[in-house]
């Protein structure tokens, strides 16, 4: 009779009895997720203000349930050594929620599933917050669809500057670029380029540095208002009143 293997502790997700999306159940370790997990803070924008590190992927989980990630680059590295050939694989990854989120992650390993579920949980501890607004002068529409100012991003010898653009114009940049705009709620958008942009990683790091720089640069409450900057993401009114029409008087019954 075979011994029945006890199963390994760590996160677990449990489906609710509505049938609604998994909870989530982690024992926290940080401040930060102590913090999350007591209901202390209940978004993403406010656990980056409290200037916490952010050292658990569980956060981003519960914060952000509707990230999403993004398969940037598949490397395979070779080594030879005295006991024969070994293969490793170098995975980078980026998530966002579509709507003003942002992070990118690398991990490596001997699988590539395995590599690329820690690469994910690298990504969402660099994840950042993002302005978006309406910079171009040819739009002025004041909606959070470009970025409000140009920026520029440098890894390697790829450099990576956007500008902003008027609204229908799309993602104007390289394929890696749009994955990664897209994912961070950037629809419109100039790119220019510079260096060797086929190395896939070097230009992805590059278009990460560009954002950042965007979130660190400071405005002033006037540009807020004139290019319509918004800090993270779309925050939509929870509940609207509901217009009834005038409805005829009822009759009185005989």
């Amino acid at each position: 009779m075979t011994e029945r293997r006890s199963r390994p502790a760590g996160r677990r997700r449990r489906v609710d009895l509505d049938g609604a999306q998994p909870l989530i159940e982690w024992a926290p370790k940080t401040q930060l997720g102590k913090l999350v997990k007591s209901g202390a803070i209940t978004t993403m924008s406010d656990a980056l203000k409290t200037g916490l590190p952010l050292r658990e992927a569980q956060v981003v989980d519960v914060l952000v349930p509707g990230i999403e990630d993004e398969v940037i680059d598949v490397n395979m590295v070779q080594r030879m050594t005295d006991s024969g050939r070994r293969v490793r694989f170098v995975i980078t990854v980026a998530v966002g929620n579509n709507d003003g989120f942002i992070g990118l992650g690398q991990s490596k390993g001997r699988e590539v599933g395995s590599s690329i579920k820690r690469a994910i949980d690298n990504a969402k501890l660099n994840l950042i917050e993002i302005r978006r607004g309406c910079g171009s002068w040819e739009c002025g529409c004041r909606k959070p669809h470009t970025v409000p100012f140009a920026v520029t991003g440098k890894s390697g010898s790829v450099e990576v500057t956007f500008k902003p653009a008027p609204h229908g114009i799309g993602l104007a940049t390289g394929d890696v670029a749009k994955k990664i705009l897209k994912l961070a709620g950037v629809s419109d958008c100039w790119a220019f380029t510079r260096g060797k942009t086929k190395t896939t990683v070097n230009y992805a790091k590059a278009v990460y540095n560009a954002l950042e720089r965007n979130a660190e640069i400071r405005v002033t409450p006037q540009e807020k208002t004139n290019l319509g900057i918004l800090f993270g993401k779309v925050v939509l009114p929870s509940s609207e009143e509901k217009i009834v029409p005038d409805q005829p008087p009822k009759q009185p019954e005989a």
